[in-house]
């Protein structure tokens, strides 16, 4: 998977080091360097663009004003030497916030998540018509719709799915189920156990609360899910 990527920064020094950072990645496609907003639009205009390393402090167009502009914004990350606009970034749905001077490792964090982000979204674009999955269980197949799924335990070489209306035994790998599963939906919480975000009562601690049942977060898996569940809080 390739982003491609823009990058905007009136400081040279910026955009060298900038420069520098993306030719060490190589699921970078930088189709840009630019030194002020106003011929970033024009890039915008004729290429696509997954995601920009974006200054705020510019001459004639500042990046919020930039960013606000855009109808359709891709992904954005703020790079700039001001901390003071870090609310601003949250309310505009920036991705993530460089306060200069950022190391390599910090960069790479959030170009990280960048690529995070956009997978998850392509994924869910790609499966979002699908409301449900037919499971084969007790010499019959069940048509499950997502939106009855509480939760999926893994049993070794089967999977038991638990419903609004009763549970399901296949035999299914957790992986395999997980890989049909809307990814937008549904959290691994543990080696044993997804569960169906929309159907979460509360979190408390390393416990999530289902209807019924509450079950433990894994360790493997607790940053990813509270990551997961931030970009959705308010």
């Amino acid at each position: 998977m390739i982003l491609k990527t823009l990058i905007i920064d009136d400081e040279p020094l910026a955009l060298n080091v900038l420069r520098k950072y993306t030719e060490d990645i190589k699921s970078i496609e930088v189709i840009g360097f630019c030194n002020n907003a106003v011929e970033a639009v024009e890039i915008i205009e004729k290429q696509t663009v997954d995601l920009i390393f974006l200054d705020i402090n510019m001459p004639k167009l500042s990046g919020i004003e930039f960013l606000k502009m855009l109808k359709n914004p891709p992904l954005v990350v703020f790079t700039t030497a001001n901390s003071e606009y870090a609310m601003e970034g949250y309310e505009l749905n920036v991705l993530d916030y460089l306060v200069k001077p950022f190391s390599f490792a910090r960069f790479l964090k959030a170009f990280q998540k960048a690529e995070y982000q956009f997978q998850l979204t392509r994924k869910t674009t790609s499966e979002e018509k699908a409301e449900s999955v037919f499971i084969k269980s007790n010499k019959k197949t069940y048509q499950v719709k997502f939106s009855e799924i509480i939760y999926i335990e893994g049993l070794g070489d089967y999977i038991k799915i638990y419903t609004e209306k009763s549970h399901l035994v296949t035999n299914l790998s957790m992986k395999k189920m997980e890989e049909l599963l809307p990814p937008s939906d549904f959290y691994r919480i543990h080696k044993s156990h997804i569960v169906n975000r929309t159907k979460i009562i509360a979190i408390e601690g390393n416990m999530v609360e289902l209807p019924g049942i509450k079950l433990t977060i894994g360790s493997n898996y607790r940053t990813d899910f509270f990551t997961r569940i931030s970009n959705i809080s308010i």
